[in-house]
């Protein structure tokens, strides 16, 4: 019986049943079950005082992968700077979501403001778009930048959501932000072609120009691209504050040649836009080529570099 046992490939009651791998197997039985955890393998960890930085070496996944700060800055507008936490190994990165809707709020009023096909209107027609798009996906964009650390990227996109929601309550009638100014509160569309509304609301147009040339010089520390952005939005917000202060002098023709400037500019702006979302759209499935962005942060040296070279120096 015992032999036809053996025939079949049965081991024997008093045999020991070892649950590692056969490479794993300890040949003295005076040495008991090993614990799997301490059998060698390429996938284990040094012990738990190595650091972090060591470990992520070690295993290279898509959530851990170190980056480099030409990368990081590509993906994210913004320098590379130590944070608490590990939320951007964790979540998504926003900085899509808010360039899109960016981008599907402004390229096509830059194309009405140019008057292409006919377009008017002042971006009426579009006015869905800066709500849902514009002022919905920068904003929530920009909180989700918040969180991740990324200051620079939360407040740009942060106010330029603020932006399209105020240009879209603009032109909401049920608003009346130009029905104020009709002669007739059964016209409220009159507004529109007032003296006053254009007046007031270049002041908007004026001080949001102010904003962009302070993101501009901000920008400096990013890449080409984003300084070309803010580049045209400048000059977009500048022409536009002249056409709505010419239109309310009297001289619609010279307002109507600065609105067209203005469109211009504006779709510059779109057009390195769209260039830098596709770049981190491909960055973000690690496509086998990658688009130059003109990565320009190493040419101005951050302030704590600086810092660090003067301690140095004094020490």
């Amino acid at each position: 019986m015992e032999r036809v046992q053996q025939e079949k490939g049965h081991t024997s009651p008093d045999s020991k049943f070892n649950p590692v791998f056969a490479s794993m197997q300890n040949d003295s039985e005076d040495s008991g079950h090993r614990d799997f955890l301490d059998a060698p393998s390429p996938y284990r960890l040094k012990p738990d005082n190595s650091s972090s930085d060591e470990a992520l070496k070690q295993i290279r996944t898509a959530n851990t992968v170190s980056i480099s700060p030409e990368l990081f800055e590509k993906l994210y507008l913004t320098p590379q700077k130590p944070v608490k936490g590990d939320l951007r190994n964790t979540f998504g990165n926003p900085t899509p979501v808010a360039l899109i809707g960016f981008l599907l709020s402004c390229t096509p009023l830059a194309c009405e403001l140019m008057g292409w096909r006919g377009a008017g209107g002042s971006g009426a027609a579009t006015l869905g778009a800066y709500y849902f798009y514009g002022g919905m996906l920068m904003t929530l964009g920009g909180l989700l930048e918040f969180f991740l650390g990324n200051t620079f990227a939360f407040v740009v996109f942060c106010s330029f959501g603020g932006f399209w929601f105020t240009l879209g309550s603009t032109l909401t009638p049920s608003y009346n932000a130009y029905g104020a100014y009709a002669s007739d509160p059964t016209k409220p569309y009159e507004g529109l072609t007032s003296k006053g509304f254009h007046a007031s609301y270049g002041f908007f147009l004026l001080f949001m120009a102010f904003l962009c040339l302070l993101y501009l010089i901000c920008a400096l520390r990013t890449n080409i691209v984003f300084v070309t952005i803010f580049f045209g939005l400048f000059f977009t917000f500048v022409l536009l504050t002249g056409s709505y202060w010419r239109f309310a002098n009297g001289h619609a023709a010279a307002a109507a040649n600065l609105q067209i400037a203005s469109g211009a500019f504006a779709f510059l702006a779109c057009l390195a836009g769209w260039w830098i979302f596709f770049a981190q759209m491909l960055a973000s499935v690690d496509f086998p080529f990658q688009l130059p962005v003109g990565d320009i942060s190493h040419m101005i040296r951050s302030g704590s570099d600086r810092l660090q070279d003067k301690e140095r120096y004094s020490a």
